[in-house]
């Protein structure tokens, strides 16, 4: 049997704020489906295992140059 482990206050924060910038880093669908995916991760607000995947995407977003517009 696994223990849940809630986040704790800086991982909801890290994971909400990659969310809105996902749709900045890859506009369109794709951006649209990760930050939907990491607001339903801190909604949810507990850690399933060590750092796994779900951070890494926080990591990754996170770390990654903003898409330039045609406009900018």
């Amino acid at each position: 049997m696994s223990v849940l482990n809630p986040l704790d206050h800086h991982e909801r924060m890290r994971l909400r704020a990659a969310a809105f910038r996902a749709t900045r880093v890859y506009p369109g669908p794709v951006g649209e489906l990760l930050s939907r995916e990491l607001l339903s991760w801190e909604e949810f607000g507990y850690r399933l295992g060590s750092r796994g995947l779900v951070m890494g995407i926080v990591d990754a977003v996170m770390n990654a140059e903003i898409a330039q517009t045609e406009a900018a």
